[in-house]
């Protein structure tokens, strides 16, 4: 990361009152949707986040919950999937 760049950070904040910040990992597109996988950066933690995201007007966003299971199911195989080639490819 160069100077220039700055550590992109968002504050979660879950029913029970917890929060949890997270940088983003990547954008990515599954069945015309876009997701974004979310990290905790203040913990040891291989937690992900996954939420629909969504773009809205003057560069804001929203992050969207992923309520039904299927469709969870199939954004986290989605999400596996491209870890697992781009840790393939740093491999090469």
């Amino acid at each position: 990361m160069s100077e220039n760049d700055e550590l992109i950070t968002i504050t979660l904040e879950f029913e029970d009152d917890e929060k949890v910040v997270v940088e983003p990992l990547f954008i990515f597109e599954l069945e015309g949707k876009e997701y974004v996988a979310l990290a905790p950066i203040d913990e040891e933690s291989d937690d992900v986040y996954l939420y629909e995201y969504k773009e809205l007007d003057d560069d804001e966003f929203e992050f969207l919950d992923i309520e039904d299971d299927a469709e969870f199911d199939k954004v986290a195989a989605e999400f596996e999937r491209i870890v697992d080639e781009a840790e393939a490819e740093e491999k090469k």
